[in-house]
């Protein structure tokens, strides 16, 4: 046991936070006040890395190997031997290696705001849901713990800040009245506000006991981030913009990206091995990135072929593929692509057969509700200059005004990864999966969506998108409307628009929005069960002023089947409502249940 610490209060200034986990190794991430030597305490083990430097704040990632599979044990983390964590009277933080025999589980979401928690917080913001989860996985002794937590998107928020902590932060730093006013400007910025992102305290605990899986979308960086390429000529024609995206990946690939690779894949990252190497050489000093990084992270916006943000877990026998569709896009006008060459050879390479059931994580619904579908397709024939110069400006107008940036406004890489799906569901990539799921966030609504009759294509596999969004930052009422429009009574209007033009490409295998869309702050729990896949979305509650205590009540659940299935029951349990007040006897409480 290590000594009573001596070291001052925020010598850890945040984590840690548990990354990645296999059934042999793990990765603890923290970042610290000083420079240090970060050492990690499980079982009588210990395994140490000194701290590298980005910018004037100190980090390190330590990696935990030799780990036995199915082990569930509390952890420790220690600064120059001293400990650090867990806080005096916080509950203990586990590594909880994986189970080859466990059926795996895990959550997924997007969208996640900062805000107090009080009456204030929560008129302003709603419950956070990721707040709730962990409250119930830390009080409620049954809740079973997810084997991982995927953020598809928007972890922090770079082009607003709703916390008066980082506003005095910034102040004290610069003036408001000049570009980027109050967004967030350089890395020093980005590092406060990932500090305020992730230090509430059941946050904390909850990032430091459930290893997460991490993907930027567009407000990690700034709103519409490569819409367009008039959107990208524009941004880089103002003073501060460099600064701004240099900033956006250089803080990203610290705090997010070197968490989602694997201890080998952390051994061949260009930047990263150096850290090791210094490592392992025993220097004394404490190793510098932020030249060299900054240059990674310019060079990867400049040419985004040469550097990958996309990553691959396994679990199990399934296999989780998390895809960059913001940073790897091809804007040219002429092959507008949400992923370019490279990454979409890459994908190509990856989603190959044998699996249970294979999860692609893209923090935009490649599935769409099929009005918006069509009503982005339309859009981006238009902006493209199909109907002349005026037109283009006036769609390119709209496209930005209203994010019309998905999947469905890329249609050339929406076919080309359609059917690649297509190819490994029809058998053609090694043994179909039961099911393809897409997972995704980033449109403040969630809903469930199935391909029609896939097997009339020849696929073997289900083919589904579940969405599930916000954790925290709800859409305003009027665009609810609109959203709900699109999803059910616009769709054959927009479907008959669409297929008046020759120019808007008509989707070869039609799908459905069989659920949805739901609007509350919500999590999703994705199970993987003998007969197939259960899918729930569960939402904070709050009892009167308890806002240190919110539960979770569950707003809808989908069974999955898979093709093998007894049963073909596959429509979704009827337990679903945004108000308390829509189902009678109101919410229940199911916080095990929901979690267990």
């Amino acid at each position: 046991m290590s000594r009573p610490s001596t070291l001052p209060e925020g010598a850890l200034v945040l984590g840690p936070l548990l990354r990645y986990v296999d059934q042999t190794s793990a990765t603890v991430w923290v970042r610290t006040a000083e420079r240090a030597t970060v050492t990690v305490v499980r079982a009588g083990r210990r395994w140490s890395a000194p701290t590298f430097g980005v910018h004037g704040s100190h980090y390190a990632l330590v990696v935990c190997d030799g780990l036995e599979p199915a082990s569930d044990e509390p952890y420790e983390v220690l600064l120059d031997d001293e400990r650090v964590w867990p806080l005096e009277g916080a509950p203990p933080s586990h590594i909880r290696t994986l189970d080859p025999d466990r059926l795996p589980h895990f959550a997924f979401g997007s969208c996640r705001t900062m805000g107090s928690h009080d009456a204030k917080g929560v008129r302003l913001h709603g419950v956070d849901a990721l707040r709730s989860l962990g409250v119930t996985l830390r009080d409620v002794p049954d809740a079973g713990r997810p084997d991982l937590m995927v953020l598809l998107g928007d972890q922090v928020y770079a082009d607003t800040t709703p916390h008066p902590e980082l506003e005095e932060f910034i102040r004290a730093r610069r003036s408001l009245d000049e570009p980027p006013y109050e967004e967030i400007k350089d890395y020093v910025e980005y590092d406060e506000l990932y500090r305020l992102t992730w230090s509430e305290p059941v946050i904390r605990w909850l990032l430091s006991t459930l290893p997460s899986s991490m993907i930027f979308d567009d407000h990690d960086v700034r709103d519409d981030w490569n819409t367009s390429w008039s959107w990208r000529r524009d941004m880089r024609a103002t003073t501060w913009w460099q600064e701004r995206i240099v900033s956006g990946l250089a803080s990203y690939w610290v705090h997010q990206h070197l968490g989602n690779l694997s201890p080998d894949e952390l051994a061949q990252e260009e930047l990263y091995a150096r850290v090791l190497a210094h490592a392992a050489s025993g220097a004394e000093d404490e190793l510098d990135l932020t030249a060299d990084l900054d240059a990674l992270a310019a060079r990867a916006d400049a040419e985004p072929e040469t550097y990958r943000w996309s990553h691959t877990r396994e679990l199990g026998d399934c296999l989780l593929v998390v895809l960059d569709s913001r940073a790897a896009r091809d804007l040219q006008p002429d092959r507008r692509s949400i992923l370019d060459a490279t990454e979409m050879q890459w994908l190509d390479e990856t989603l190959r057969g044998g699996h249970r059931h294979v999860f692609v994580g893209t923090s935009l619904p490649f599935l769409l509700p099929p009005g918006l579908h069509d009503f982005e397709a339309i859009d981006e024939v238009v902006a493209q200059g199909e109907y002349g110069r005026t037109a283009a400006h006036a769609a390119e107008r709209v496209r930005r005004t209203v994010d019309l940036e998905h999947w469905a406004a890329f249609n050339a890489g929406f076919d080309e990864v359609f059917e690649m799906v297509m190819d490994l569901a029809r058998g053609n990539r090694g043994p179909a999966p039961d099911t393809v799921t897409f997972l995704s966030g980033d449109v403040h609504n969630s809903y469930f969506a199935e391909v029609t009759d896939p097997a009339r294509h020849g696929a073997r596999s289900r083919i589904v998108q579940a969405v599930c969004s916000p954790l925290r930052n709800p859409m305003p009422r009027g665009v609810r409307i609109a959203v709900s429009m699109l999803t059910r009574s616009l769709v054959r209007p927009m479907r008959f628009l669409a297929s008046r033009s020759r120019r808007v490409p008509d989707p070869r295998y039609p799908w459905t929005v069989t659920e949805g869309p739901w609007f509350d702050n919500n999590v999703a729990l994705c199970r993987v069960t003998s007969g197939g896949l259960e899918l729930t979305w569960v939402a904070g509650m709050v009892d009167g002023d308890d806002h240190d205590h919110p539960w979770l009540r569950e707003v809808y659940s989908v069974r999955v089947p898979s093709r093998d299935a007894a049963t073909d029951d596959t429509r979704p349990e009827p337990d679903r409502g945004e108000d308390p007040g829509e189902r009678p006897g109101g919410p229940r409480r199911r916080p095990a249940a929901v979690v267990a």
